[in-house]
């Protein structure tokens, strides 16, 4: 028996609402907040946190499909990559007038945010300005 899955890593991306990707992949690139972590076979291990960003799931040398991600947990094994996100869009799902529109209420409310929820209020301004920028790479 040939095992289909050589040079493949099981990429799992899951949020909050539901399992969005499970499937062997070539590569998969995730917005580390330290910079992109790209996933290969074989890999080492590690945990990261994942920033606002877009995962770009590669095949045959090309990205095949973007998601975009509000931040997160990334675990890295050398066969396995699961990423556990607070959202979770297909890029080609996003609708930049309401991304635009939650990035303007998002800065309306951090304007007027007390010391208590100004960290937040900061997250989500981070996480609607990703989601403006990856509404541009819908069409790419």
């Amino acid at each position: 028996m040939t095992d289909t899955n050589v040079g493949t890593v099981e990429f799992e991306l899951v949020s909050p609402a539901k399992l969005l990707v499970s499937e062997p992949v070539e590569m998969v690139v995730v917005p580390g907040a330290e910079g992109d972590i790209g996933v290969l076979p074989g890999h080492s291990p590690l945990i990261a946190t994942v920033r606002p960003g877009v995962i770009d799931i590669h095949e045959g040398g090309k990205v095949r499909d973007r998601i975009f991600v509000g931040g997160g947990f990334a675990e890295v094994s050398s066969e396995r990559c699961t990423v556990l996100a607070e959202e979770a869009t297909p890029v080609d799902e996003i609708d930049r007038t309401i991304a635009e529109a939650r990035l303007i209420e998002a800065k309306e409310k951090a304007d007027v945010a007390d010391e208590t929820g100004v960290a937040e209020a900061a997250r989500q301004v981070a996480i609607a300005e990703g989601l403006v920028a990856a509404a541009g790479l819908a069409g790419d």
